[in-house]
């Protein structure tokens, strides 16, 4: 009985966020300044509005937490705003500086705005990862000066783990290391780079996991909860973060088993996210097939398999479901078990602007993902994007 209470109180709680205005749509024509205002007078509001909706016998439930305490966490995939590399063409006219304006507000009105960034900020450089004219080969060179857009943006925290990362070399990763600091975004990237933030009087670990060595290895998934079950002493909320599965419209599913692709083991990601999650992870966001994938609830923890491209500027393929995308917007209880949230579509606008959606065309297709790879683990999706754990029978 308890369980159905809760799940009842997640769908009120993300009906109320999305009625009063924090989840974006219909406010993105009013000043920072507002949005700021409204989102306080919300805040406030949000508890005396919930126990009105629910019954008596529901408030010593909701009461374990109030609308303050609740994290706000808003997560996308992959972040390439442009690059120098192998020639300027494949960057944006204005420098990037607009790229992300439109997505801005929502992701500034979360508590930590997430992100994976897929290449490294330097200026000059070399790689020797690709041959200047070699087909079928990416190496990413953002300019150093695209930090501070993905600073306005809302960005708190980013992953530098990935196949991109080294692009230019480790030079190339401590420039980017060097700029986040300078502009007060954290990063988790290889061993030893743990991000840690302190939010709402809570203290958030979020850590980065890819398939290479490179970085914390999921395929190492023993060391992955050593180190998991360590954080969890230290932090009251943490947040695994993985790049990991095969890539391209082909794989959108979540397959059991090993992913494999371009010979490389990319993860048996279903073992990995559950493993972190038994050692004392609370939310885990995937990123890396390039698509969209599923979400599952596990043990009250979300998993989002993949979220896709997000702001791929220039050189990346957005045909399809490639160019599909969405800002993630969970809602956790100070536990950290999975509250709800919403989905807010989004979709890549060629050469790789992020636009909202209005017609939501990610949603269906997270909803069937979610259903068809995780049954009755998988989170219920309305049509307007709100999300909440799964039914209970």
């Amino acid at each position: 009985m308890l369980t159905r209470k809760w799940v009842i109180v997640a769908s009120v709680l993300s009906l109320v966020f999305c009625v009063s205005g924090f989840s974006a749509e219909g406010g993105d024509d009013l000043s920072d300044e507002d949005l700021a205002m409204t989102s306080m007078r919300h805040r406030s509001s949000d508890q005396a509005l919930v126990q009105a909706l629910l019954p008596a016998s529901f408030s010593p439930v909701f009461s374990a937490a109030s609308s303050e305490e609740v994290l706000v966490v808003a997560a996308v995939g992959d972040l390439m705003l442009g690059t120098s590399w192998p020639d300027e063409r494949y960057l944006p006219p204005d420098g990037g500086a607009t790229l992300l304006a439109e997505v801005s507000p929502i992701l500034r009105r979360a508590d930590i705005a997430f992100g994976n960034l897929e290449g490294p900020l330097i200026d000059g450089g070399t790689t020797s990862k690709c041959a200047r004219n070699q087909a079928n080969c990416y190496a990413f060179r953002m300019p150093r000066s695209m930090g501070r857009y993905l600073k306005e943006a809302g960005f708190d925290v980013l992953s530098l783990a990935n196949n991109h990362a080294l692009d230019f070399g480790v030079e190339g990763r401590e420039s980017t290391k060097r700029v986040l600091d300078q502009l007060g975004i954290a990063h988790s990237g290889e061993v030893g780079d743990i991000a840690y933030l302190t939010v709402r009087s809570k203290k958030v670990a979020v850590i980065a996991f890819s398939c290479y060595d490179t970085s914390y290895n999921l395929n190492d998934i023993e060391g992955a909860t050593k180190i998991i079950r360590e954080l969890a002493t230290k932090a009251d909320i943490v947040i695994v973060s993985f790049h990991g599965g095969a890539e391209g419209a082909k794989y959108q599913h979540v397959p059991y088993g090993t992913e494999r692709y371009l010979g490389e083991n990319r993860g048996n990601l279903r073992k990995f996210t559950h493993a972190v999650i038994d050692a004392g992870a609370d939310l885990v966001l995937g990123h890396g097939p390039h698509v969209v994938r599923g979400m599952e609830v596990y043990r009250d923890r979300l998993i989002a398999y993949s979220l896709g491209n997000f702001t791929t500027y220039g050189v990346f393929n957005l045909s399809g479901p490639l160019g599909l995308s969405l800002i993630l917007e969970v809602h956790l209880w100070p536990d950290g078990r999975f509250m709800g949230g919403r989905i807010h579509a989004v979709k890549q606008e060629r050469p790789g602007i992020p636009r909202l959606d209005p017609q939501r065309t990610i949603i269906p297709i997270v909803r069937r993902l979610s259903q068809e790879d995780f049954g009755e683990r998988a989170i219920q999706v309305q049509d307007d994007g709100t999300i909440a754990p799964p039914r209970t029978r």
